[in-house]
């Protein structure tokens, strides 16, 4: 995934873009950058910060750079900001999102007049590169983001800071949000709407799909309005968001209890305690144990001061080790129990599998699982929610080619149908291999319900394969 942060102050801004920046750690593991101009022009600073926090990593920075605007970012794949001379001047660029057609889009460009491409990311073209030299096909920067972002095949936002503001624009079908804040002599663009909050910003609004605003510190003025269709990631409130934040008016938190007492008011399973998988799963479990009456508990305690988060390594051994390590077991919430288990998902199986294990090795007597979400059975196709290379990382995949063989590509609509046989067997078959003592998921209804976002608006791609 990722996130970006920008701020067009009257002040000098690098204190707002280092913390409004940093807020979005959540979001990615790789690198993270800050890009201001100022009387000096523009300064740039990127660190990896695979072991490190940000804000250790910019430390020294914020101490040495100065300017009234500034763009920042999170990323989990190539160096951004990048800062660009082109014909339509010098700007600095960060972009959120996945583009799908690189190869056609490098192809066309070097048809087109590009020599070349300077910026790599695992010696792949930056991707946020890529999109700079898109933009400079057109005469304007706003025409060149029209252009961008109606050549891409995937999804993209983007913050483009010039010397006179921020160009801030949402991806097509909004399914990535940018919002605004606003207090006395600055304004400010974010993925995430309380990332300014306690830098003393008060929410202004948010850009519609498609929608690009101009940022000065003394107005925000609109320069192409959204577009009506909308997709926004249903994901973002499962999984990716942090639980202040809020997408559409729809609060984070909210919407997981909401999750959760759905999912509890469709189940009868009989437990001792309900038990959610840190840190995104503790909601929905919070939700379900105020609607079933069984107790919540913390049979498990998250060890965050010095293990990086779960997905940050390169490798999923190593990602499936640390996650484990950092689960700190308390027996007496565990032993001779029945626990629910809820967590925000199931993608590969892997930990939930080592987590089940590691319960019933820590006395637990049998253990519920009950995910946030429906059985994922595509690889999404607009974000980098997943580091899977192929849908057979998915395990439900791998159980539907397990049970249907050769079939089984044509067959999947049946398993998304969750009152179907197929889709019985394969939930059977899936609670079996990671030993389970029961496996129910939420349902995709009632996980749009608990939204309470209209389904038109809101992309549901990775559970029943609808753009």
């Amino acid at each position: 995934m990722g996130g970006l942060f920008g701020v067009a102050s009257k002040n000098d801004c690098v204190f707002d873009l280092f913390f409004g920046t940093d807020y979005h750690s959540h979001l990615g593991t790789k690198r993270g950058g800050m890009a201001v101009y100022g009387k000096e022009g523009f300064e740039r600073a990127i660190h990896n910060i695979e072991n490190s926090p940000f804000r250790t990593k910019f430390e020294r920075d914020v101490d040495e750079m100065t300017g009234n605007l500034g763009i920042g970012c999170i990323s989990d794949n190539e160096p951004q900001p990048l800062i660009v001379r082109s014909h339509l001047g010098n700007f600095a660029i960060t972009t959120v999102g996945r583009i799908n057609n690189v190869p056609e889009l490098v192809e066309e460009a070097f048809t087109k007049g590009t020599t070349h491409f300077l910026e790599m990311s695992g010696g792949e073209i930056n991707q946020t590169e890529l999109v700079a030299a898109l933009i400079n096909r057109r005469d304007s920067i706003t025409e060149g983001i029209r252009y961008a972002q109606s050549r891409i095949d995937g999804s993209l936002s983007m913050l483009v800071l010039t010397s006179e503001g921020i160009f801030a624009a949402r991806d097509r079908y909004g399914r990535t949000p940018v919002v605004l804040g606003k207090k006395e002599g600055a304004f400010c663009a974010s993925f995430e709407s309380f990332a300014y909050l306690n830098l003393g910003y008060e929410d202004y609004r948010e850009l519609g799909p498609g929608e690009i605003d101009f940022l000065t510190p003394e107005a925000v003025e609109v320069l192409l309005p959204p577009g009506e269709e909308m997709k926004i990631c249903t994901f973002l409130w499962i999984y990716y968001g942090y639980p202040s934040s809020s997408y559409e008016g729809v609060n984070v938190e909210k919407m997981r209890y909401a999750c959760g007492d759905m999912l509890a008011r469709r189940d009868n399973v009989e437990a001792d305690c309900v038990a959610g998988v840190p840190d995104s799963g503790t909601a929905h479990a919070i939700g379900y144990a105020n609607r079933s009456g069984i107790h919540f508990s913390r049979p498990f305690i998250k060890y965050t001061p010095t293990w990086p988060r779960s997905f940050m390594p390169q490798k999923q051994s190593q990602r499936n080790l640390i996650a484990r390590m950092k689960l700190i077991p308390v027996d007496a919430l565990i032993r001779d129990r029945r626990l629910i288990l809820i967590d925000d998902s199931i993608v590969r199986g892997t930990q939930l599998r080592e987590t089940t294990e590691f319960l019933y090795h820590s006395g637990a007597k049998e253990v519920h699982v009950r995910p946030a979400c429906p059985p994922i059975l595509f690889g999404c196709k607009f974000l980098n929610f997943s580091r899977s290379t192929s849908e057979m990382d998915l395990i439900t995949r791998r159980v539907i080619a397990k049970l249907e063989g050769a079939a089984a590509e044509g067959k999947l609509c049946a398993y998304a149908d969750p009152d179907s046989p197929e889709y019985a067997a394969m939930v059977e078959e899936i609670g079996r291999e990671l030993k389970f003592t029961s496996l129910k998921y939420h349902r995709l209804d009632d996980m749009i319900r608990a939204t309470g976002i209209s389904p038109c608006k809101l992309c549901t791609y990775c559970w029943n394969g609808k753009e």
